[in-house]
């Protein structure tokens, strides 16, 4: 079986559940452009456009974020990652489905942060810029080496709010209690389809099924982390509900509220039902169905889950 019939079988679980999944297929092996996002806290976007179209980039601007472009073609370039401005830390190349936990999440100047899996940095950096490098950002991550990128981008991109912390998500400890948390967990990135399809047609059910074991480890930790009345968000480029809704479904059931997630761009509800290829039927709260799910065929970009909770406040 070649990879490109071995990635359509795996992501056959899912015809269910996605709609119009031929399309969604269909756009599983269309090339997906290069995005990069403005480092506002050194210039303003009009300035870095100009920079880049004079180095021969053709870029084009994403209607629903001012700092985004879409990379319609390097030019001469040819890898965006390789010019003097990104050195400089004038822009981050950043999928546009990264980019919406963050502004789910939406941290103010001020704020403090925990990103419970931080690395290499894209979603750390945005939320920096969000907070006009204000406040803190406590960046943990578990892997050594990947907090060397996260070091790395941090200090590119000149970002002077963020902690970095070197700690397994289900186990940190705190003195304090978080207003904003981010759990950008760990998963199978099925999302990323259209950049590797090699990696999803390469997944196992066994796979997954362990990353929502550990999914759950560190939602169960993150709610304990969060302050009273405090929001989490919580995001995985996947669309396995293992790793989706029967995440959230279990936090729901630890007390969290469920937020309506409001995003500038099309998505689906979280689904409340699901039989998976080997007969088993999932039936998650209706809660769930307040996250939401983005598709590649529906905004051209990569998939990405997101679900917004709120901890009561104490009583």
């Amino acid at each position: 079986m070649s990879a490109r019939e071995r990635l359509i079988s795996h992501l056959s679980r899912y015809r269910s559940i996605i709609p119009d999944f031929d399309s969604f297929i269909d756009y599983q092996f269309r090339p997906l452009n290069p995005t990069i996002r403005t480092n506002t806290l050194l210039l303003e976007p009009g300035e870095l456009a100009s920079m880049l179209s004079s180095r021969g980039m053709r870029l084009s601007a994403v209607p629903w974020h001012p700092w985004f472009f879409r990379v319609d073609d390097p030019g001469q370039v040819g890898n965006p990652g390789r010019t003097m401005e990104h050195l400089l830390g004038y822009y981050y190349v950043q999928e546009l489905t990264s980019a919406l936990p963050p502004m789910v999440l939406s941290p103010r100047p001020g704020d403090l942060v925990l990103d419970v899996a931080a690395a290499p940095g894209s979603k750390t950096t945005q939320m920096a810029q969000m907070m006009r490098n204000s406040g803190t950002i406590v960046a943990n991550d578990v892997d050594y080496r990947r907090m060397g990128a996260l070091r790395s981008n941090v200090d590119r991109l000149r970002i002077t709010n963020v902690v970095m912390t070197r700690n397994d998500g289900r186990r940190i400890q705190s003195s304090v209690a978080f207003p904003r948390i981010l759990l950008d967990a760990p998963c199978s990135s099925e999302g990323i389809a259209r950049r590797s399809p090699e990696h999803v047609a390469k997944l196992t059910l066994t796979q997954i099924r362990g990353l929502s074991r550990l999914q759950i480890s560190l939602i169960r930790r993150s709610i304990d982390l969060l302050a009273p009345g405090g929001l989490l968000v919580y995001s995985v480029c996947t669309f396995a509900p293992e790793e989706a809704e029967l995440v959230v479904d279990h936090a729901i059931s630890l007390g969290v509220e469920p937020e309506e997630v409001r995003l500038p761009l099309r998505s689906e509800p979280g689904i409340r039902e699901w039989v998976d290829e080997k007969g088993r039927h999932y039936r998650f709260s209706p809660g769930v169905e307040m996250a939401v799910r983005i598709y590649p065929h529906l905004n051209d970009t990569g998939g990405m889950f997101i679900a917004l909770l709120r901890k009561p406040e104490a009583r």
